[in-house]
This record gives structure tokens, sequence and C-alpha cells, in this order.
């Protein structure tokens, strides 16, 4: 009887310490307007490899020469690590181009969609799932 009243309690503790993290992931639409699209060439300052979602931060200068530091969410990294992402792919000073949708307070923040480097290689750094549109780039995506 002990045991499974142990039992019991540690489930209830893994639930309630798993609710926070549960409660802070959002869809898509609850942040993100599919109706305002981005695309930034920037040069990369710092990639966090964070749950529940990745962020690279890159700078953008604008055409009057000043820069607007962006924030990028992309998928978990465990996501991002299956599509091919490394550690390493994204170091400070690396020049990359991305597409996404920017967030709906119109703050300098966007979900990622698409990572081009210079050199024409691409990754996926959509959050699939999520309510993000699909637009048939996500090879996990079902075909609407």
């Amino acid at each position: 009887m002990r045991r499974k009243i142990a039992v019991v309690l540690a489930a209830a503790v893994v639930a309630l310490a798993a609710a926070p993290v549960a409660e802070a992931h959002h869809a898509f639409s609850a942040e993100f307007d599919a109706n305002r699209p981005i695309h930034l060439e920037g040069v990369v300052t710092k990639m966090e490899w964070i749950n529940p979602h990745s962020w690279v931060h890159l700078d953008v200068t604008n055409e009057d020469g000043s820069v607007t530091s962006w924030m990028v969410e992309g998928g978990t990294p465990n996501t991002l690590l299956r599509r091919g992402f490394t550690k390493n792919s994204l170091l400070p000073g690396t020049e990359i181009i991305v597409d996404g949708y920017q967030a709906k307070d119109g703050s300098d923040k966007g979900n990622g969609r698409d990572l081009t480097f210079r050199d024409g290689r691409k990754l996926f750094m959509g959050s699939s799932g999520t309510g993000a549109p699909t637009d048939g780039r996500d090879p996990t995506e079902p075909p609407e």
C-alpha cells in the first residue's frame, strides 16, 4: 500500500513539475502573424539551443546603414538536429537569410521558416504542427 502511495505521489510531482513547461509552450498564431512574412539577410550574433524553441539572433543592416537586431524562433533543438543543424551550423559571424513570419506585436522577433546559407544550402527551421502556415516546404507535414 505504501508503495502505491509513493508511486502516485511521485507521478503527481512529475506532472506538477512539467506543468510550467507545457503552459509556456504556445501555438504559432498566439505570437506570430501568417500575414506578415519577413525576409531577413544578416549575420548571426548568437544561437540559443533551448527548449521548447531554439532562437537565432541576427543583426540585419538596413538600407540606411543602421542595424536591427532580430530574434528568430525555430523548432526544438532535437528537431533541428534531426534536420541537419549542429551546434556549429550557426556560429557568430555566419551570414544567413531567414524567411519566416513577424511577431504580431510588430517587434523585431519572428518565427523562422527557412534558413539559407550564403552558399545556397537550406535548412528548414519552422515549427510544424503549431499552426504555422503549411506551404509544402516541410517534408514532415501532411499535404492539405
